[in-house]
């Protein structure tokens, strides 16, 4: 009983304890809560105060801070590719890498330091010292965007990050640490743009001059289709106040397929090299011509196949100008100088450069003629080697000779300039300006699409005379460029339809399906297809045997073809620009091949056989490699020959007979009007009164052929003033021609 009433009072006082210790804790923790809720009430009171006072300033350095790590950054576009017209690239662009520095990030910690310089400069090859400088220099060692390497490749990416993944490579637990230490480096994409052919039809594609810029070529005239759009990449602070990152994808540009041929231009440029090494070093000079050019086109589409001159360039180094002048010259340039030369090389000859024809204008001459009724099929001409026109006496190709009476296939073979005169003065300056200017375009451009094209220069009729009558007849006394010389003779000889001359057929998107498909053009018809027919047929006489185109003619290949020997100025001074332009087959033709050679570094420039060779050794490579077979039969004669053996002629070719073989270039005259250097001298001692043979040709006897058709001849007017400044830049955006200038009004 006794230990009952003793349970009973212990735990009585045991409650009383809990009691007491519990009423303590309420008030340790109400006090506690207490000093808390003062606390908060202080630290809101604070924030309230701050935000305030100074809430602008801390907001922006929030945002600063955010922005370092959310940094907005372009994304590049892939500028398009430029492909020939079999799908071979002839330009494209490669991703290639900025390398980024943090230095920021590299300096927070001692320990990055040593291990990022290593990696950059053992794995990347980068400059210490550099590297270095951008990590303590005061305006760069809190950077976080220093580039310090532009267009590393993807394998050198590569390299770089492997070298910094440590998982699974067997390393030392010291040079993991090591290796994981390399930090503040990260890559920038971009784009090179690169030309895997190198210098290949360099005048045609042209070059960026920043990746997305460009003024030269395809590059330049469709610059904006080859461009796309950046995108973006930015981080930006939602209503929330939370940074969110948005992805704003690139869009890439479109690509052109060209209506180049890769195989015909490889063609075309290897037979010009061919050439200018045979001529070089001649009398001259050292250079095997001043300027050659050719153009290949498919004259019922205006599609140029191929397009070359003399001055190619390394399109993947388009500044390098070892090529054309020693490094001392390199080095006396000013820059000014410099550009000059630069926009020298890479203008196109073929589109830019104007210059007086000769006798490849004959056929539109003729074909003029024809089509206005001044002159009829079945009509003759007589020639006695010269014409008086008001007072100037204009001679014929073979004056002191005479061609006597010609038929109109005759006057083409022989390329008589008498009977060309006769054909102009019927037809009246008000008509022949008519025909030349607005029905055959000369003095207007084509309009083809790339930069820089020249219109050349042309007589109205308040400024033509008759002396210009006559000459403008066969070719001098105004100028053209290669590219209207080309369409000119495609419509006389494809059925009378003026083709727009164009160099890209197709626009693709960045998928590779086709956005646009850009059709041949046809913007005239200049004669008729009965006329187109008599012009075929005349100008086949000229590659006959007896012609003066016979050295372009290919055997098994019916073809025709004119030849062109222009004086440039001043007149007199033995100096020639020559010229051929053939095509195949006669009565069907699918290719044109037009060569100029101009100034070629011999004694006697006034021989077309240059030229010819140019189109005889391309034409005997492509026809079979378009599928053109061949229509006549052959009789084992190969009509082919080396530059060499084009110098070593004294007046007979082999495979000819030698009635059919002429001196062809061999100068005859040196003793009575060519100084020793081997110009023609005959402008100071030009007689007309007695026949003198003036120029540095050879004579013929009456009745036989020369492929030499130049004669000096003083009286021939000059050109009008050209003031025309010819530089790159205009685009397939601005640069429209309008109805009138296309000769459609």
């Amino acid at each position: 009983m006794e230990k009952k009433r003793r349970n009973t009072r212990r735990h009585k006082k045991n409650a009383f304890t809990e009691r007491k210790l519990n009423i303590k804790m309420r008030r340790k923790l109400v006090w506690s809560f207490g000093v808390v809720i003062l606390a908060l009430v202080g630290l809101a009171v604070r924030i309230t105060y701050i935000n305030a006072t100074s809430g602008d300033k801390y907001k922006r350095q929030v945002l600063t801070q955010s922005q370092q790590q959310y940094e907005s950054r372009i994304i590049p576009f892939k500028r398009g590719d430029i492909l020939d017209t079999n799908g071979t690239i002839l330009a494209t662009s490669e991703k290639v890498y900025n390398v980024i520095l943090d230095c920021k990030v590299v300096n927070s910690d001692k320990k990055y330091i040593e291990p990022t310089v290593d990696a950059l400069v053992s794995i990347l090859g980068l400059d210490e010292e550099m590297i270095r400088d951008r990590l303590t220099s005061e305006e760069t060692q809190a950077s976080q965007y220093q580039i310090i390497q532009r267009k590393l490749s993807i394998t050198d990416k590569q390299e770089f990050e492997d070298y910094c993944n440590v998982e699974e490579k067997g390393l030392s637990d010291e040079e993991k640490a090591r290796r994981q230490n390399v930090q503040g480096v990260w890559f920038e994409e971009n784009y090179l743009r690169t030309y895997p052919l190198d210098s290949l039809a360099c005048d045609v594609i042209g070059f960026t001059y920043s990746g997305d810029t460009a003024d030269w070529g395809i590059e330049g005239y469709y610059s904006d289709t080859l461009n796309g759009t950046n995108g973006r990449q930015y981080g930006y602070f939602n209503s929330n106040a939370d940074v969110e990152q948005t992805i704003i994808e690139a869009e890439d540009g479109n690509s052109v397929v060209s209506t180049l041929d890769v195989n015909i231009q490889e063609i075309v440029e290897k037979y010009i090299n061919e050439l200018l090494d045979g001529l070089a070093g001649g009398p001259n000079g050292k250079e095997g011509a001043e300027n050659v050019g050719v153009v290949v086109m498919n004259p019922n589409t205006g599609e140029v196949l191929a397009m070359a001159s003399n001055d190619s360039y390394d399109l993947n180094n388009p500044r390098d100008l070892t090529k054309f002048y020693t490094q001392a010259e390199i080095d006396a340039m000013s820059e000014e100088d410099m550009l000059d030369n630069l926009n020298s090389i890479w203008k196109n000859y073929c589109v830019s450069d104007a210059f007086e024809p000769g006798s490849t204008v004959k056929p539109m001459t003729v074909g003029a003629g024809l089509e206005s009724g001044a002159i009829a099929y079945g009509d003759t001409f007589y020639c006695d080697g010269y014409q008086v026109v008001a007072d100037r006496t204009i001679k014929c190709s073979v004056y002191p000779g005479a061609h006597e009476t010609q038929t109109l296939a005759e006057t083409m073979k022989n390329s008589c300039n008498d009977a060309m005169m006769a054909i102009a003065e019927t037809m009246g300056v008000d008509e022949f300006v008519d025909y030349q200017n607005n029905v055959f375009n000369f003095g207007t451009r084509t309009g083809i699409d790339l930069p820089g094209e020249a219109s050349g220069i042309t007589y109205d009729t308040s400024s033509m005379g008759q002396a210009e009558l006559a000459t403008c007849s066969f070719g001098q006394g105004f100028t053209c460029t290669m590219i209207q010389e080309a369409a000119a003779v495609s419509s006389c000889i494809n059925g009378g339809y003026y083709y727009r001359p164009h160099i890209v057929k197709q626009v693709l998107n960045s998928e590779g399906a086709v956005e646009r498909n850009i059709e041949p053009e046809l913007m005239k018809q200049t004669v008729s297809e009965e006329v187109s027919t008599h012009i075929r047929e005349y100008m086949g006489a000229v590659v006959q045997s007896d012609g003066t185109g016979k050295y372009a003619k290919v055997e098994g290949y019916s073809m025709g073809g004119k030849t062109g020997t222009a004086q440039k100025l001043p007149r007199g001074n033995g100096k020639y620009l020559i010229s051929f332009i053939g095509f195949a087959p006669l009565d069907n033709p699918e290719v044109v091949v037009y060569a100029v050679v101009d100034e070629p570094n011999v004694k006697n420039q006034s021989t077309s056989v240059y030229a010819q060779y140019l189109v005889n050794q391309i034409m005997r490579e492509i026809l079979p490699y378009m599928n053109v077979f061949q229509d006549e039969e052959t009789d084992g004669y190969v009509n082919s020959y080396t530059v060499e053996e084009l110098l070593d002629m004294e007046g007979e070719v082999k495979g000819y007979d030698e009635e059919d073989s002429e001196e062809d270039g061999e100068d005859t005259s040196d003793e009575e009007d060519s100084g020793e250097d081997g110009e023609d001298t005959s402008g100071e001692e030009d007689s007309e009164e007695d026949g003198e043979e003036t120029s540095g040709d050879s004579q013929e006897e009456e009745g036989s052929q020369s492929s030499s058709e130049g004669v000096s001849d003083t009286d021939v007017p000059n050109p009008p003033e050209d003031d025309e400044e010819i530089t790159g830049g205009n685009t397939a955006t601005d640069d429209g021609i309008t109805n009138e200038e296309a000769g459609l009004e």
